[in-house]
């Protein structure tokens, strides 16, 4: 979950002087966002390719006033690149030292990669959507409520805050889906999606199919 131990180092930053074209073929040849800058060795910004691509020639200092300020701290956790991911529309992000010194960068995909092998991607699962009023939410309450009817979680996190709510998605597995949304109601939580096959509601097409078949004889 390090930043360090995703860093990858064949994507050079640019010193200021070097020219806009260079740098954007070198953008469009491995396919990223962006493009990152340095003076002395010391992060600059970043600038879009698209960005590079409309603009006149010259030096890459000539466009020190449209650098975008993000990067990552090489001791950061991966999981802070995905507001930078989703908020630069970047599928690269720089990564420097406390000293503001270009060390590699994280992608998109080796980021998105590395999450896929995590249970709450991986595993096969029911998705549960619960709403709570107020901030008065309990991951201790919500695991209970699964484990008591036979469940086992593979991933619980806030989806949505606002002052009168909140919602909070639960993957899962269990035998007895219904009686965990039954249960969930019962302790207060309104159930906003839910993602599996409902046995009770399956159960009640296969009556209502028979139903039919029997009027039509």
């Amino acid at each position: 979950m390090f930043i360090k131990d995703y860093i990858s180092k064949d994507f050079p930053a640019f010193n200021s002087g070097d020219l806009i074209e260079e740098a954007n073929d070198l953008a469009k040849e491995f396919g990223y966002s962006h493009v990152f800058v340095k003076k002395k060795g010391i992060y600059q910004g970043a600038l879009s390719q698209p960005f590079l691509e409309e603009s006149p020639e010259g030096t890459l200092a000539s466009l020190e006033m449209h650098y975008e300020r993000f990067a990552l701290y090489e001791d950061g956790n991966i999981l802070d690149s995905i507001n930078l991911f989703n908020t630069f529309s970047a599928n690269v992000i720089p990564v420097i030292t406390k000293a503001e010194k270009y060390v590699g960068y994280l992608s998109c995909d080796d980021i998105f990669s590395e999450f896929s092998k995590y249970p709450l991607f991986s595993e096969a699962g029911a998705i549960m959507i619960v709403q709570v009023t107020g901030h008065h939410y309990s991951f201790t309450e919500i695991a209970k409520i699964v484990e008591t009817n036979n469940g086992r979680i593979f991933g619980c996190y806030v989806s949505l805050m606002t002052e009168d709510y909140v919602q909070i998605t639960v993957k899962m597995t269990s035998d007895n889906l219904s009686s965990v949304d039954e249960t969930f109601r019962r302790y207060g939580y309104t159930v906003i999606h839910k993602y599996y096959d409902d046995e009770k509601d399956e159960l009640l097409k296969d009556r209502f199919g028979f139903f039919q078949k029997y009027m039509e004889i």
